[in-house]
């Protein structure tokens, strides 16, 4: 059976999954996750509706994908730690990590810390910047690496999935998802500070009651 013919933005796509299959997922998703510009996110799309039209196997795409994702991340977290903020201000612009967005990504994760790791994932920008700016802001290894792992499964199994059923139609179903990505990023943004303000609250509640009344002199 012959491959189908990939869809819209995915069709320059066809000659490395042709002839490296499993390899240029895996590779291509690596390196995007540790800054360096890749077409990460298109390149699970295309591997999903390969396999849809049994050219690969969905198991082999979701595993590959998964496991480059958090090592790739985690190679950026290695940078980010090792090399601190010196080494990012220095190489990033090569990678379009200028310090200007490295600021505010490193400032945006620092006030929301593992939600940001998780939803990272789906961001552009944020995603290929994550484990660097995890790496460079002293959070926990473990921490992080749960976190990724959480958002690492959600990112691959929402797109091969969708992928995988929608077929040639994914480029349709792909533009709608991100046409509605800012109102799903501003809801969780409302949700975070919620959170953020509703933890505020109770900690000063909790220290006014530990201060307690002063007693008569």
């Amino acid at each position: 059976m012959a491959a189908p013919p990939l869809p819209g933005p995915l069709a320059h796509l066809a000659p490395l999954l042709g002839h490296y299959g499993y390899w240029a997922v895996g590779a291509v998703i690596l390196v995007e996750d540790f800054g360096i510009p890749a077409p990460g996110e298109t390149i699970l799309l295309a591997a999903g509706v390969y396999a849809g039209a049994g050219e690969l196997d969905i198991v082999k795409v979701a595993l590959i994908a998964f496991a480059a994702a958090v090592v790739g991340d985690n190679i950026g977290y290695l940078i980010g730690h090792f090399g601190g903020r010196a080494f990012v201000h220095r190489w990033g612009k090569y990678v379009f990590l200028t310090p200007k967005r490295f600021a505010a990504a490193e400032d945006f994760f620092t006030r929301h810390g593992g939600v940001i790791v998780t939803v990272a994932r789906f961001i552009e920008g944020l995603r290929q910047a994550n484990g660097i700016v995890a790496g460079t802001s002293g959070m926990h290894w473990r921490r992080f690496l749960a976190f990724n792992a959480l958002g690492a499964a959600l990112w691959v199994g929402l797109w091969t999935t969708l992928a995988y059923l929608a077929g040639s139609h994914i480029d349709t179903v792909y533009e709608e998802i991100k046409r509605y990505e800012l109102y799903f990023l501003l809801a969780l943004a409302v949700l975070v500070l919620a959170l953020v303000a509703r933890h505020v609250v109770r900690r000063r509640h909790e220290r006014a009651g530990s201060e307690g009344p002063e007693g008569p002199g």
